[in-house]
């Protein structure tokens, strides 16, 4: 079994992501480390990149400011190596194919391997065209996300098959941004999945408040939360460490609250 898979075993997991470099890479040291102390049970790492096609405007603003602050992906994977020497929790890379290309895939997923990064999610590659990426994960130890969307219908079960440690699901369509209402399509996507394979299922896209992941925890094996941390650390700037840290124990404190009550 891999971190990844591990990271389900123990209840619901809460998934924190973070765009590195913003508004420092120091700063997001620290968010990373408080996000773990906070009860985080895997941390995606986004890769800032300059056409960013399935975020929101919170995170195309962080991505800017990152890449306006010198972040690049081997700057990145330093700063995972740190984190390596005391932290433990599955770190998974979530970029786009053209930094991924940038290096050559092999190269790439190698340096992510040994700096310590346990998977890679891709948002602009389809199933159709992910096997040069899911076959290199696989030969260095990574797991390669797998997504589904409302707009997925029959190909889900093609999606799921070749899927590896949990299947990200999107909660809505659109891009990335905190979003007043959660579509309805979760459950029903969320057993679509579990028909074809048992795979943990994470659920995100839109979800910033304890209510929004308790309800969806219910269904889901694990909550994805992202432009509501990064708007905190655009907020807070250096200071987003502990801010985020009490956002983090406070959702997963909903999400572990809902599966005991359930």
């Amino acid at each position: 079994m891999s971190n990844i898979a591990r990271a389900f075993d123990h209840g619901k997991a809460f998934i924190p992501f973070v765009t590195c470099g913003d508004p420092s890479l120091g700063t997001t040291e620290a968010v990373v480390r408080a996000m773990a102390r906070a009860g985080a049970d895997l941390i995606e790492l986004g890769i800032p990149f300059s056409d960013p096609v399935a975020e929101g405007p919170v995170i195309q603003a962080a991505s800017h400011r990152a890449l306006t602050a010198g972040t690049t992906p081997d700057r990145v994977l330093e700063m995972v190596r740190r984190l390596r020497r005391t932290e433990t929790v599955p770190m998974v890379l979530m970029t786009y194919a053209n930094v991924v290309f940038s290096r050559g895939v092999d190269a790439f997923v190698q340096a992510a391997a040994e700096a310590g990064v346990d998977g890679l999610i891709l948002p602009d590659v389809p199933y159709e065209e992910k096997a040069e990426f899911e076959s290199v994960c696989r030969r260095y130890g990574l797991d390669f996300i797998a997504m589904v969307a409302p707009t997925s219908g029959d190909r889900i079960d093609r999606i799921v098959r070749d899927a590896t440690g949990f299947v990200y699901c999107v909660s809505s369509l659109g891009v990335t941004g905190v979003r007043e209402q959660i579509g309805g399509e979760v459950r029903s996507m969320i057993e679509r999945v579990k028909a074809v394979k048992d795979i943990p299922c994470a659920v995100g896209f839109g979800i910033a408040t304890p209510e929004q992941a308790a309800a969806l925890a219910e269904d889901a094996d694990g909550i994805i939360v992202g432009s509501a941390i990064v708007q905190l650390c655009a907020e807070q700037g250096a200071d987003a460490a502990p801010v985020v840290e009490d956002y983090v124990r406070r959702m997963k404190a909903a999400i572990t609250q809902g599966k005991e009550n359930s």
